[in-house]
């Protein structure tokens, strides 16, 4: 008996925690940015204090690239200071697009770049 009350346990925390996910998703606001050959098209955004996800697409950069987004300030080659949940999932293909996981950001400044096309820091500012 208790095993299965364990086993209900758990598995309604993981429900829980999966709600919670997909609420804080649905209240997230989908940030696009386009990586073409050494560069981000959008050389500054500014966004208000919130949720967001990060959706990068690659025009026809011949390869993989990504997206690593850092409180400004901070050494951005140390992965420590790194926004994880920032991160596309997945490194994003030629002529693809991939997201990142829901990402709060707080007012302030941020620099957001990809080590792998490479391009340079930009500014995201958080108002």
């Amino acid at each position: 008996m208790k095993k299965i009350i364990s086993i209900l346990v758990i598995a309604l925390t993981f429900t829980l925690i999966g709600n919670a996910q997909d609420k804080m998703k649905a209240k997230a606001t989908v940030v696009t940015l386009e990586q073409t050959k050494g560069e981000f098209t959008q050389k500054e955004i500014t966004l208000k204090e919130g949720n967001y996800i990060f959706e990068i697409s690659n025009n026809n950069v011949g390869h993989k690239v990504g997206f690593v987004l850092v409180p400004k300030g901070k050494d951005a080659s140390k992965p420590e200071n790194h926004i994880s949940t920032a991160y596309v999932t997945k490194a994003v293909e030629n002529n693809t697009k991939e997201t990142s996981k829901v990402t709060t950001l707080a007012k302030g400044e941020y620099v957001y770049f990809c080590p792998l096309n490479p391009t340079p820091q930009y500014t995201l500012i958080v108002e």
